[in-house]
């Protein structure tokens, strides 16, 4: 029944050379984070002062060697420093970097760690820009520390400074995200009172989080108020109210959200996209309602907006799981393929997937190799299954037969070493010397290296075949 369905060169790659570390700049590296350590260690009063008569050029590396060397006894120091760094022109700390620092440093087992190097710029009479408080946001926001951020807010006015829309706004996803939404909706109306307008940043933490929390009345109420401020409703917006109504399992309330998203297209601002359509796609294959996916897969192709690989897989997976049969997994593919954006490449290898994750494994190989046969490239993901299950099976031979047919079609595979590994040890096991000393070979050839534990033995199995230059190889991978 599954026959019907079927009808670079890259220049290559420079390879990384290890880099020849020069001794003297190693050595500068080192001495510019001992340097900036020692003003530390030697600073009585005004530390960041005396940090920036230092001059030194900070990078990543000196910064965290610096905090890295406060631990553990004088992480409140490692902290000012890490603060004043991301204050100097020159130097932005990355996001990596801040999750670092939140590591190293322990803050969000030590939250209390916020407040005392606030107060210890109070206390030392320390200037206090800005920037230094967004930092000190930045950083609650990444331990996730709601209520240590609404403090630093609230101590704004203390360093006679006026929190901006930026800083608003970390507070309010901390508390969006934490599922206090009164707090964030006191906060936001506290923004319009100081004259502070919420930008879409703010409301979109609101709007995720009600959706988060199944309030979508609210979140659409809030949505809908966007307006009043200058802030413009947009696809991405929409999408997330679709994808908070289709968790709560209202269909018949995301088919109507997604009709008047149509009608507002001419707009050019909530015109629906792929992810739009898939979201609630997914939603009605995941309650067994597959007929009204397949419908909303129609709406896409009237609107001229061509499905993604992912709106092909859940549709197909959907369709196997219902128990329809081949005939309707024809008429989908073929439907998926003539609305483009997927290739029957794509369609086939996501149907072989779903197949053999519902344990269908005898219609998945007849389908895997169907593929082969008429030409469609299977995918790496796809491959890598069929092989792992036929080594399951113990059918190494077999397995063996296809890698070979795979590697002719060139596919850019997801094979892993443990695969190649469990195939080699089946083929010398069953005594196909010849198969294994080739796969062996090929193993060699793209640099995988065998397990500790298996080389004996395959090493042993493999002395018949009397390729010295094998054995030596693979005595030395």
């Amino acid at each position: 029944m599954l026959r019907h369905l079927i009808r670079r060169r890259v220049s290559p790659s420079f390879q990384s050379q290890p880099s020849k570390l020069s001794p003297l700049r190693f050595s500068t590296t080192l001495s510019t984070a001992e340097r900036l350590y020692n003003h530390l260690q030697s600073s009585m009063s005004n530390l960041e002062k005396e940090l920036t008569s230092s001059k030194a050029k900070l990078d990543a590396s000196c910064i965290n060697e610096v905090i890295r060397r406060c631990q553990p006894n004088q992480i409140q120091l490692g902290l000012r420093f890490f603060i004043w760094a991301g204050t100097q022109s020159g130097h932005r700390h990355s996001p990596y970097m801040y999750t670092k620092a939140c590591d190293f440093l322990k803050i969000r087992a030590n939250p209390d760690l916020i407040r005392d190097v606030v107060e210890s710029y109070k206390k030392d009479e320390g200037f206090v820009s800005v920037k230094t408080m967004r930092i000190v946001l930045s950083l609650c926001s990444q331990a996730k520390l709601a209520d240590e951020a609404l403090w630093v807010l609230r101590k704004f006015p203390e360093f006679e400074l006026s929190a901006d829309t930026v800083a608003y706004n970390v507070v309010i996803r901390l508390f969006a995200d934490k599922g206090d939404l009164s707090m964030g909706m006191k906060l936001m109306e506290e923004m319009e009172s100081i004259d502070l307008s919420p930008d879409v940043m703010t409301y979109t933490s609101l709007i995720n989080g009600f959706c988060n929390a199944g309030k979508v009345d609210e979140a659409w109420k809030l949505a809908k108020g966007m307006s009043e401020h200058g802030c413009v409703l947009n696809t991405v917006t929409y999408s997330r109210i679709l994808e908070g109504v289709c968790k709560c399992g209202e269909m018949e309330r995301a088919l109507d959200l997604l009709t008047e998203m149509e009608k507002e297209e001419d707009g050019g601002f909530i015109s629906p996209n792929a992810v739009t359509y898939t979201l609630v796609i997914q939603a009605f294959v995941e309650k067994k309602r597959v007929q009204e996916a397949l419908m909303v897969l129609d709406r896409m192709g009237e609107r001229g907006c061509s499905p993604n690989r992912v709106t092909a897989s859940v549709l197909i997976q959907g369709v196997l799981e219902n128990g329809e049969d081949v005939k309707d997994l024809s008429k989908l593919v073929d439907k998926l393929v003539k609305l483009g954006g997927v290739s029957l490449s794509e369609c086939f290898s996501s149907a072989t997937v779903s197949l053999i994750r519902l344990k269908r494994w005898e219609e998945a190989e007849k389908m895997f190799r169907l593929m082969l046969v008429r030409g469609i490239r299977p995918d790496g993901l796809a491959c890598s299954l069929v092989l792992r299950e036929l080594c399951l099976l113990e059918r190494y031979h077999d397995c063996f037969l296809l890698y070979e047919e795979i590697e002719k079609v060139d596919v850019v595979s997801t094979i892993d070493t443990d695969v190649h590994s469990v195939l080699l040890l089946g083929l010398c096991e069953q005594g196909r010397s010849w198969e294994a000393a080739k796969l062996a070979k090929s193993m060699l050839d793209k640099k995988m290296r065998l397990k500790v534990s298996q080389v004996e033995k395959i090493i042993q199995a493999l002395k018949k075949t009397g390729d010295e230059d094998l054995m030596r190889r693979l005595s030395t991978s």
